[in-house]
């Protein structure tokens, strides 16, 4: 990432060359993919798709609410350095930001491809509803943007301003401009950033709680009509898989960046600390996904019960088993009991990675299953499973979002410049 010595660099992108070149080529194939599907949905619309009157909400819908609960709950860990100031998490706070910018952008591209007129994603900020919890989300989603950019900003400026300083030509300039001017790199400019990313992180925290991702729950919760979503919990259940995904997902790319962008050694203390994190979340997701399963069996409700034996032992079973229940809680519980196994770098990659893979499938166990149970005695059984053109879409949006945190983390100062780096 640098060198020592009195010619300044900063180079913060892959180590190896080779890795570089079939990391964005395997992003390219995502990318065409997701190219030609779009191209199927503009051109065949909503027929490309398995929506139907009786499942109108399908795979985008499900990963629209995953990418937002990575988005806030990689926020809600950044708060932790940010406003907390907890031990050594100031080191993957940028990380976490970043990560949260891109996964609500990406949650928003499938919002814009699941409408059926994507021409009109600009109507909810035209004609506002009051009594919409859907119109009262969108603009909470700006707003949520807008924290996140500006805590991303006062993490990164002075690094940002220390860059342009020192560098020449045309990275220079970009790095002055997104220091937007500010070139500073004093105590009290310093002190001034400091105070106000604690500032703007305390805003972030209920907006993020109860407006984004408990706001997305509340989008299901207020559907009087499907029981199943109607509950108090639900909301509670979306902020903690939220923490849960986006724990893991902070860890996986702290780990991999610090090896293969950085060139440096893992933080273990702080692997640990972010391992420990991820195991609370997930005996607390367990243990709330219980309780709510055990409250709709013994409501005796036939809309909730059966819902729950679709989700169990249904059409959804596979997902629930294998994914939700082992993905996302069990296989990553296993290698988090031990500490030697959470002070294992690329132990640590593969419990986060199933745990935001299976976390994937609690969002399709929330979306479908409900659609799929008659709400009234007489309408027709639903059948849902994405076409390849949901498939592809979605595999190219999920293209994008690593392209954009790939391109970032090629420029952007991610890592914290400690006292004397990069001189």
């Amino acid at each position: 990432m640098a060198t020592q010595g009195s010619q300044f660099d900063f180079a913060p992108g892959f180590e190896n060359t080779r890795l570089r070149i079939a990391w964005y080529a395997f992003i390219s194939l995502l990318l065409a993919g997701g190219a030609y599907a779009t191209y199927l949905r503009l051109t065949q619309g909503m027929a490309s798709t398995n929506l139907t009157s009786i499942v109108p909400w399908g795979a985008w819908v499900a990963f629209y609410i995953y990418f937002v609960g990575l988005s806030a709950g990689a926020f809600l860990v950044s708060t932790l350095a940010n406003v907390f100031e907890i031990g050594e998490m100031h080191r993957i706070d940028r990380d976490a930001l970043f990560a949260a910018i891109i996964s609500m952008a990406v949650a928003l591209l499938f919002v814009w491809i699941d409408l059926g007129r994507m021409d009109r994603m600009y109507f909810p900020f035209i004609w506002r509803q009051l009594t919409s919890a859907l119109s009262w989300e969108v603009h909470a989603y700006v707003a949520y943007i807008g924290i996140l950019v500006t805590e991303l900003y006062f993490s990164m400026r002075i690094d940002l301003a220390r860059l342009a300083n020192r560098l020449d030509g045309v990275r220079g300039k970009l790095y002055g401009l997104l220091a937007l001017g500010r070139l500073d790199t004093g105590d009290p400019s310093q002190a001034f950033d400091q105070r106000w990313l604690k500032r703007v992180g305390i805003v972030g925290i209920p907006l993020a709680i109860f407006m984004v991702h408990g706001g997305t729950g509340v989008l299901f919760a207020v559907s009087k009509a499907r029981p199943y979503w109607n509950s108090g919990l639900f909301p509670v259940i979306f902020i903690i898989s939220a923490l849960l995904s986006g724990t893991a997902l902070v860890m996986v790319l702290y780990v991999l960046r610090t090896r293969l962008f950085d060139g440096e050694s893992v933080d273990l203390d702080l692997l640990e600390q972010l391992a420990q994190l991820l195991m609370g979340f997930i005996i607390i997701d367990a243990a709330l996904t219980a309780v709510e399963a055990l409250i709709a069996f013994s409501s005796v409700h036939p809309h909730e019960v059966d819902t729950w034996l679709v989700v169990m032992f249904g059409e959804m079973s596979w997902s629930f088993w294998w994914f939700m229940i082992g993905f996302s809680w069990v296989f990553p519980m296993v290698m988090l009991t031990r500490r030697s196994w959470r002070r294992t770098p690329w132990v640590m990659v593969v419990a986060g990675l199933t745990a935001v893979i299976g976390i994937v499938a609690v969002r399709f166990n929330i979306v479908i299953p409900a659609q799929i149970i008659p709400v009234m005695e007489g309408l027709p059984h639903g059948s849902y499973f994405p076409t390849p053109v949901e498939w592809g879409t979605s595999i190219g949006i999920v293209g994008v979002g690593l392209l954009l945190y790939t391109v970032g983390a090629e420029v952007l100062p991610l890592t914290p410049f400690s006292e004397g780096d990069h001189e």
